[in-house]
């Protein structure tokens, strides 16, 4: 048996497992989710759901993988009793990754287009038509999104083929902060437009008022949805990372400091983007044109816009990438731990899977554009982004929260040994009751909300 590779460094792991869970989603889902729900009202409870939903079961996820030291297709079956089937949900989680990829790298294949357009000023001079049009323009052009997705798929697998210090930990580093430092300086720069107040204020104060509008219910399940969506738990991206570690640190704290800067992420892109659309009257809960009509405008409209955009687009491609980076390593260490085969094989024959698997999304919003979606959203990309977001993240976590609690699993005691070995913050037996018993129903009521939003509202 050969030595597992490690991390180098805590900075790496908690920068990697951030990097993971910082997402298109903090950028992009959580304004325009937080102008959707009212606001403060809606943060207030996605920063209480964060605490009590996503911390406990990251800790599981990470245990899971720390102590079995094995990639999420085989650590079920280093922990699990003789007999079991825990370990079925092992290559679920596979699945789960590649779906997941599936549209993910044409998305962060858009940040990268319009990184390029806004360098090299293509959007100077257009009016607000003019800017949305360029959305619909790319969009109806199968080769240019063909061609940056598999750039970002080559450069994904590149990185993750250097291994896993000198590639995935060297180049998150990198990425993760300068994407920390750009946010701040984008949100400052916010703060001085003519609508700044106006918009923090809709942002961060709440208002229950607008909640009520919206349904109260269907704030707190946004919230909800969103803490629990924000980390990427459950298809065992994070077991992977946890299985990199080393027992120094304990895996409650070391969750908290990574929740901690996936939250200051998302909450820091709203800093950014309410002040913009307030001051340029756009309305914020327009869901993901935000990022690619309102902004672009924004950045027409300011000094050094074309720097400010171009820095823009380049930290949500990091944003993204990170993730990518994440999954693929996910990914690639489970085919080398099914086939045997080296890092180099696993790399090869994933970079060719992962390009054919993503040409559905890529093809979805013009060849294969088909009215049958339309009860997912539209497109390829809505069905696969449902399956994902409403199917194999809940049921994955119920899974790994269940696995870790019951006695029919790996069992409480073993699971809160791992996760409590080493320094930091500690789980507690008096939460036993709530993570084992309440815990369960409220990833239950999770996927059944999103079944029934989906199919019973429109």
């Amino acid at each position: 048996m050969e030595e597992r590779e490690k991390l180098k460094s805590r900075l790496g792991f908690i920068l990697l497992s951030a990097g993971c869970a910082i997402g298109i989603g903090n950028v992009w889902k959580f304004p325009y989710t937080a102008g959707q729900g009212g606001g403060g009202a809606f943060v207030l409870f996605y920063l209480l759901f964060l605490i009590i939903l996503g911390l406990p079961i990251m800790t599981m996820e990470f245990a899971v993988g720390r102590a079995s030291q094995k990639s999420p297709v085989k650590a079920y079956q280093a922990l699990e009793k003789p007999g079991q089937k825990w370990h079925i949900h092992g290559i679920i989680t596979l699945i789960g990754c590649y779906l997941l990829m599936m549209f993910y790298t044409t998305v962060t294949g858009w940040m990268l287009h319009y990184f390029y357009m806004t360098v090299t000023g293509q959007f100077q001079g257009l009016d607000a038509d003019g800017v949305s049009g360029q959305f619909t323009t790319m969009l109806s052009k199968p080769l240019t999104m063909g061609f940056w997705m598999v750039v970002v798929v080559c450069a994904g697998v590149f990185v993750c083929s250097r291994g896993l210090q000198n590639g995935l930990e060297k180049v998150t580093k990198v990425m993760m902060t300068s994407l920390l430092i750009i946010m701040i300086i984008l949100a400052v720069n916010s703060f001085f437009m003519d609508g700044a107040k106006e918009g923090l204020a809709f942002y961060l104060i709440p208002d229950f008022e607008r909640m009520k509008q919206i349904g109260i219910a269907k704030t707190i399940t946004g919230a909800m949805n969103q803490a629990f969506f924000t980390l990427s738990l459950g298809i065992g991206a994070m077991a992977i990372l946890g299985s990199y570690i080393g027992k120094e640190r304990s895996l409650l704290g070391e969750s908290v400091n990574i929740a901690i800067l996936d939250t200051f992420v998302a909450i820091t892109s709203g800093l950014i983007i309410f002040p913009a659309c307030f001051t340029f009257h756009v309305d914020q809960t327009s869901g993901p044109s935000l990022i690619f009509i309102t902004l672009p405008n924004i950045f027409n409209h300011i000094p050094l816009g074309r720097l400010w955009g171009s820095l823009f687009f380049l930290f949500m491609f990091f944003a993204a990438f990170s993730t990518i980076l994440a999954v693929f390593e996910n990914i690639i260490s489970c085919g080398m731990e099914l086939t045997g085969c080296s890092r180099q094989k696993s790399c090869a024959v994933n970079l060719v899977l992962i390009i054919v698997l993503s040409l559905p999304c890529v093809l979805g919003y013009n060849v294969w554009n088909w009215k049958g979606f339309s009860i997912f959203g539209g497109s390829v990309l809505d069905l696969e982004d449902f399956l994902v977001s409403n199917l194999f993240l809940p049921l994955g976590s119920l899974v790994y929260l269940l696995f870790c609690t019951s006695r029919y699993g790996w069992g409480w005691k073993n699971y809160t040994t791992e996760a409590n070995t080493g320094k930091g913050l500690k789980i507690k037996n008096w939460m036993r009751g709530y993570i084992t018993y309440i815990l369960p129903l409220i990833v239950l009521f999770i996927f059944g909300f999103g079944i029934y939003d989906n199919f019973f509202t429109n």
